[in-house]
C-alpha cells in the first residue's frame, strides 16, 4: 500500500467525450459569441495505468483510478460519478513509481473495494493536442483535446487503437455553453462516446453489466439504500457536512426495512446483520448526537440577549460538543476501516443479489407487513398513555417514534405515500422530543460541572426550561398526529 505522497485535491470535472474517425477534421469554434480566442498548445503523450480489483469492482460504479504520467496534471487520478457529463477528481502526486495506490485514494472508495486488492487493470498511452477557449476578457472557456489513444487490458489483452475527442469546461458549470461547443463538434462528425471513459472501453468485456431488479418492493428498496449508504460513506469519510446524520438515517432504514420483511430475506428478528446495523448506528450516533448538540446551544445562545449568556457557556456546550463531534467522527472512520465494517457490507449486498429462489418465504405480502408496523405504534402509543413517571415516558414516546420510523419506511417502500408522510410526521415530532431529552441530560450534567468550578448557571437553567417548552410542544402535538395516522392506515386498508 502506497502511502500518501502529499496533500490532495478535489475539483469537479465537466466534459463531454465523442466518437470520431481517424480521418476526422477539427472542429471551427469561430462565430462564437462566447469565444473570443482559440490558442493551440503543443501536443504531448500521456502514460497511464489503471487499477482495480479483480472483479472490476471500482469500473463496475463508474470509478476510475490511475497513474498518469505525462502533460501538465501528472499524477494519481481517482475520478468518481458527480452527475451529468460531471466527474469530481481527487488528485494525488505521482510519489514513487513502485509506491502503490496511495491509502488516501484508496479510503476514499473502501466501502466498495474492502479489503480487496488494487492491481493494473490496463495501459492506456495517449497523444494528445489541445486547443484552450478563452472569452473575450481572455479568461478561460474550455479545453478541446484531440486523442490519438492505444491501450489494453492487463496483463495480456489485446491491443487497441482509436481516436476521441474530449471536450472539458474550465473552471466552470455552464451547460448551456457545453451545449453550444459540443454542436460544433457534431457538425463536424462526431458522436457522443459510446463508453463513459477510455477505461470502460477497454474493459468493456470483463466488467459486470448483469443489473436485475429484486423482485419485491421491500427488496427494491435494501438495494436502493444500500447503495446509498456506500454514497455516503464516501461522504463521512470526507466529513461533508451532515453526512454523518444522513449515513446513520441510511443505516437504520435498511435494518427497519428488514426487520419489516424477515422471512421475505430468510433472517431472523435477532440475526448476526442487524445487531451490526444497529452497532453502526450506534458508532455514528455519537459524532450525530454532538454535531445535533453543537448547532443547537449555538442557535439557542445566539438567540438570547447578550446579558443572559454567562459565563464560559458557549465554550461548554459549543465547543465541548464541537470536540466530541471530532472525536465521535475518529471512531466512525475507525470503525468504517474494519473488517468487521466490510463483512456487514458484503451481507449487505449478498442479501440483494441473492437469487428468488434463495430466499425463503420470497412473497412479501406489503399490506400484511404494513398492517405488523402499524400495530407497533399502537401499542408503543398505548404503553405511552399509561406511563406514570417522566423517565418512563420519554421512553414510552421514544418507542413511538422509532416504530414510526419503521412504519414510514415500509410504506414508502410498498407504495402507501400517505401513510409514510403520516409515520414521518411523528418521527419528526418526537424527534425533536427525544432531542430536546438528550440536550436536557447533557445540561443537566454541564451545569453541575460549571457550578463545581464556580461558574455562573443561570444561562444553564435558562435554556434547559426553553427545551422543556420544546418537548412539551411535540407531547401537545402527538394526538392529533396519531389520529392522522390511524386515519391514513385506516383508508389504506379499503
Amino acid at each position: 500500500m502506497g502511502k500518501s505522497a502529499g496533500k490532495s485535491s478535489r475539483h469537479l470535472e465537466v466534459e463531454r467525450k465523442f466518437d470520431v474517425v481517424a480521418s476526422s477534421v477539427s472542429p471551427s469554434f469561430d462565430g462564437l459569441s462566447a469565444v473570443g480566442r482559440v490558442e493551440r498548445q503543443p501536443a504531448y503523450r500521456l502514460e497511464a495505468v489503471y487499477f482495480d480489483t479483480a472483479d472490476r469492482d471500482l469500473a463496475a460504479h463508474r470509478i476510475t483510478l490511475r497513474r498518469r504520467t505525462g502533460g501538465p496534471d501528472a499524477g494519481w487520478h481517482l475520478k468518481l460519478p458527480a452527475g451529468p457529463d460531471a466527474r469530481t477528481e481527487v488528485r494525488e502526486p505521482l510519489g514513487d513509481d513502485d509506491g502503490g495506490v496511495p491509502e488516501s485514494l484508496r479510503d476514499v472508495v473502501l466501502a466498495i473495494v474492502r479489503d480487496r486488492p488494487l492491481s493494473p487493470v490496463a495501459r492506456i498511452s495517449t497523444e494528445r493536442t489541445v486547443e484552450m477557449l478563452y472569452d473575450a476578457d481572455g479568461a478561460p472557456l474550455a479545453e478541446f483535446c484531440d486523442d490519438q489513444v492505444s491501450a489494453a487490458a492487463l496483463p495480456d489483452g489485446e491491443e487497441q487503437s482509436w481516436r476521441e475527442w474530449e471536450l472539458e469546461l474550465v473552471g466552470g458549470d455552464d451547460r448551456d455553453l457545453l451545449d453550444r461547443l459540443s454542436n460544433r463538434l457534431l457538425d463536424a462528425g462526431a458522436e457522443p462516446a459510446a463508453s463513459g471513459s477510455k477505461l470502460a472501453r477497454v474493459l468493456a468485456d470483463t466488467v459486470p453489466t448483469e443489473d436485475r431488479t429484486p423482485a419485491g418492493p421491500i427488496h427494491r428498496a435494501v438495494a436502493e439504500q444500500v447503495d446509498e449508504l456506500i454514497e455516503w460513506d464516501r461522504a463521512v469519510r470526507a466529513d461533508v457536512y451532515d453526512s454523518v446524520h444522513q449515513m446513520r438515517v441510511t443505516t437504520r432504514k435498511i435494518r427497519s426495512l428488514l426487520q419489516s420483511a424477515r422471512d421475505a430475506f430468510g433472517i431472523s428478528d435477532d440475526a448476526w446483520i442487524l445487531d451490526e446495523l444497529r452497532q453502526l448506528a450506534s458508532i455514528l450516533g455519537v459524532a450525530r448526537d454532538a454535531e445535533v448538540l453543537a448547532e443547537r446551544y449555538q442557535k439557542a445562545l445566539d438567540e438570547l440577549p447578550a446579558e443572559l449568556v454567562r459565563g464560559p457557556i458557549r465554550e461548554r456546550l459549543v465547543e465541548g460538543a464541537q470536540r466530541r463531534y471530532a472525536s465521535g467522527l475518529r471512531r466512525s472512520h475507525i470503525a468504517m476501516r474494519s473488517e468487521r465494517y466490510f463483512r456487514l457490507l458484503d451481507a449487505l449486498e449478498g442479501l440483494v443479489a441473492a437469487e428468488p429462489g434463495e430466499r425463503p418465504g420470497e412473497d412479501e405480502q406489503p399490506a400484511a407487513t404494513l398492517h405488523s408496523a402499524y400495530k407497533r405504534v399502537r401499542k408503543a402509543a398505548k404503553a405511552a398513555a399509561e406511563a406514570g413517571a417522566d423517565e418512563d415516558k420519554d421512553e414510552a414516546l421514544h418507542r413511538i417514534r422509532k416504530g414510526a420510523k419503521r412504519l414510514r419506511y415500509t410504506a414508502a417502500a410498498t407504495g402507501a405515500g400517505k401513510v409514510s408522510d403520516r409515520a414521518k410526521s411523528i418521527q419528526s415530532l418526537l424527534g425533536d422530543h427525544q432531542d430536546s431529552v438528550v440536550s436536557r441530560t447533557h445540561l443537566s450534567q454541564q451545569a453541575e460541572a460549571a457550578h463545581a468550578a464556580g461558574e455562573d448557571t443561570f444561562t444553564y437553567g435558562l435554556l434547559y426550561r426553553l427545551e422543556d417548552e420544546l418537548a412539551q410542544q411535540s407531547r401537545d402535538q402527538l394526538d392529533k398526529a396519531l389520529k392522522k395516522l390511524d386515519k391514513a392506515v385506516r383508508k389504506k386498508k379499503r
